[in-house]
């Protein structure tokens, strides 16, 4: 069984070209460059909470880095530097080894150096710190919404949700096509940088879809001191999530339109921009390869409305994850 020094040494211990100094020190030295503010997030990844004991080791590098990433995204910043803090109950040379090749081949694929972190025994236990640069006064915050921006979201929705569903043994999914595309929704969200950054100067608002729809939405709303109108019949559902809001059977249309607003791991931006902005939006998610859906508009009135296709409110009882609800 590796020690503490020889697990850092043989898992983690990598060149990190965008470091004056990274890991093996007492600390790391970091030089943001000339014009860039510095944007930080940190997230925690708990067993049993967040994820399966038993989800493979992969995904879970992939998904520790790219929860922390999706962060920088919402904010329109460019990755640089990361530290891991890691409590293990077991010292597994296998595990380690492909958890660090999925956390290593994110950070690979964005050009993130791991600068260091930290390891200790307990129950298994994840979390990054990450940091990104963005130009100076230009970061995507939640508090610029503007009334009568349109909302966008990017990509689809409630796809991971459903997976999760389908792991409780709550629902069925029809094949195994189904199954492997809601489940790499679960465990292997993809960040949505590019997008991100070609938004600076173009949004007004972002945030990431980490809490479902509904939940995130709001702290835009929140934090700009602005209401909102959504359609229901425009959000973007996963293609397994239409299909089961399509269907008779009243169980499965409730639960797929909790997954839809509020499931959570999405991991899509959610984002406002000028109503007469909507091309210049389509032509940035068509450069950053993603798409986007334009899904309500803000408005000065408080509050979040769920229009259904006559126009008539749709009651909300969904709400978003919460850690201590």
């Amino acid at each position: 069984m590796p020690s503490e020094f020889e697990l850092i040494s043989r898992f983690f211990n990598r060149s990190a070209p965008n470091a004056l100094l990274g890991v093996g020190d007492d600390a790391a030295l970091l030089a943001a460059s000339p014009g860039m503010e510095l944007a930080v997030s940190t997230d925690m990844l708990v067993s049993g909470q967040h994820f399966f004991p038993d989800v493979a080791a992969y995904l879970l590098g992939h998904k520790t880095l790219a929860v922390n990433l999706s962060d920088l995204a919402a904010m329109g910043a460019t990755p640089r530097w990361a530290t891991l803090a890691l409590a293990l109950p077991t010292t597994d040379p296998g595990w380690l080894e492909l958890f660090s090749r999925g956390l290593f081949d994110m950070a690979a694929r964005f050009e993130v150096s791991l600068v260091g972190g930290d390891t200790t025994r307990g129950p298994l236990n994840l979390a990054v710190t990450i940091l990104g640069e963005v130009p100076a006064g230009q970061a995507l915050r939640r508090s610029g919404a503007r009334v009568g921006d349109d909302i966008w979201v990017s990509g689809d929705l409630g796809g991971a949700a459903l997976g999760l569903r389908y792991l409780l043994g709550e629902v069925e999914l029809d094949d195994a096509e189904e199954v492997e595309s809601c489940l790499m929704r679960l465990h292997a969200p993809e960040p949505r940088i590019a997008l991100g950054q070609e938004l600076l100067g173009l949004a007004h608002a972002a945030i990431d879809i980490s809490d479902g729809l509904l939940a995130d939405l709001g702290h835009i709303l929140d934090a700009s001191g602005v209401g909102a109108e959504t359609e229901f019949a425009r959000l973007p559902a996963h293609p397994a999530v239409a299909t089961r809001l399509a269907r008779a059977p009243r169980p499965e249309v409730d639960l797929a339109r909790r997954c839809l607003l509020a499931g959570g791991d999405d991991y899509e931006l959610c984002f406002t921009a000028a109503a007469g902005c909507a091309q210049d939006v389509l032509d940035a998610a068509e450069y950053a390869g993603v798409t986007v859906t334009r899904i309500g508009r803000i408005r000065e009135e408080p509050g979040l409305s769920l229009l259904a296709e006559d126009g008539s409110a749709m009651e909300i009882r969904e709400r978003g994850f919460d850690h201590f609800s």
